[in-house]
């Protein structure tokens, strides 16, 4: 009898473990899951905001820590971008890597192409912010929120843009996501070209 009782209690043991190591699987599924929707937010909120014009901003975030890096114009833009970050919900903590850098991109055009799609780009931006490679990530980003619930749900995207030349990087879970994303991106206003990095990764 003792050792039935303990082939039992090891039994449940075993269970136990199990279960817990299935359910910090899942938690760590949904932690990922809610980042890249963090990230996606958070761009989607600085697009609209005239104080961020000239900024270039990262949003980097691991368990609901946010950490902004790039570039801002004054000290009025930093005092903006942290402002959304810390009251977003989601956020639990808000780092500030930021660096103030005015924004020299537009004048340094030489040629015709480039000022023509900037100035396409101008028209196109919204609340009188300057389109310039910052405006362009947080626009694709904000454009991707929209499709968020649908086809890229559970996607986990990093936009770089150069001289208005997109980098598509991360994971999207689908051929119809990534195929999808790169199409968001390539249809925005002052992208010029966009590089399609982004690794499909399903799940069973």
């Amino acid at each position: 009898m003792s050792k039935l009782r303990l082939s039992f209690g090891i039994l449940a043991l075993t269970l136990l473990t199990l279960g817990f190591s299935a359910a910090s699987s899942t938690a760590g599924q949904m932690t990922a899951i809610k980042d890249g929707w963090l990230v996606t937010k958070l761009h989607s909120l600085f697009i609209p905001e005239d104080a961020l014009s000239g900024s270039n901003i990262d949003v980097n975030v691991k368990d609901g820590m946010v950490t902004l890096e790039g570039s801002v114009p004054n000290e009025a833009a930093r005092d903006k971008a942290l402002a959304i970050s810390k009251g977003a919900d989601g956020v639990k903590g808000v780092t500030d890597h930021l660096r103030i850098a005015p924004d020299t991109q537009l004048t340094k055009a030489s040629d015709k192409a480039d000022k023509a799609a900037d100035k396409a780009a101008d028209a196109s931006a919204k609340a009188g912010r300057k389109a310039d490679d910052g405006w362009i990530k947080s626009k694709i980003y904000a454009q991707y929120m929209s499709e968020w619930t649908t086809v890229l749900n559970d996607s986990d995207i990093k936009i770089d843009v150069s001289k208005g030349v997109v980098t598509l990087k991360g994971t999207v879970k689908s051929a119809a996501a990534q195929t999808k994303a790169v199409s968001i991106a390539k249809g925005t206003s002052g992208v010029k070209s966009v590089k399609n990095m982004l690794t499909v990764v399903t799940t069973n």
